[in-house]
């Protein structure tokens, strides 16, 4: 008689943990974020900026999208916008490095990351010889 009841106690409680581990199993996967709209899956409109303090020199900036660098060179002046780029669906990140040449030791460099619209990521530096990076993940 108590081997009946151990027996019949183990099966319900097998059965309790198997139902658990199912319920367990189907609520992760339902919550599983497969929507062609996520922003990892969306192209995206991204333009790139740099701006120094007065006086100071842009030289050279390199940016692109995964991987794929684009260098602007022989610039000059204070300011310099990219053209927009716009990423392929899947993009993982986007990244900008700018060099540049201030008036003296206290002239800045700040790089900005531009993303549909939005300021996403900024970088900057400070010195005579600047040079200022910013990476944005989407």
């Amino acid at each position: 008689m108590k081997r009946m009841k151990l027996n019949q106690l183990l099966r319900g409680t097998l059965a309790v943990l198997l139902t658990t581990l199912f319920f367990g199993l189907v609520t992760s996967c339902s919550n599983d974020d497969d929507d062609d709209n996520s922003p990892a899956k969306k192209s995206h409109k991204v333009v790139f900026k740099a701006i120094a303090s007065s006086g100071s020199n842009i030289d050279v900036a390199v940016y692109g999208i995964d991987g794929n660098p684009t260098t602007a060179s022989s610039l000059s002046g204070t300011t310099w916008t990219s053209t927009e780029v716009t990423s392929e669906p899947g993009a993982y990140n986007a990244n900008v490095a700018v060099n540049a040449i201030g008036a003296n030791a206290s002239s800045t460099l700040k790089v900005q990351i531009w993303v549909d619209g939005e300021l996403k990521k900024e970088g900057s530096s400070s010195g005579q010889y600047l040079s200022a990076s910013a990476s944005y993940v989407f």
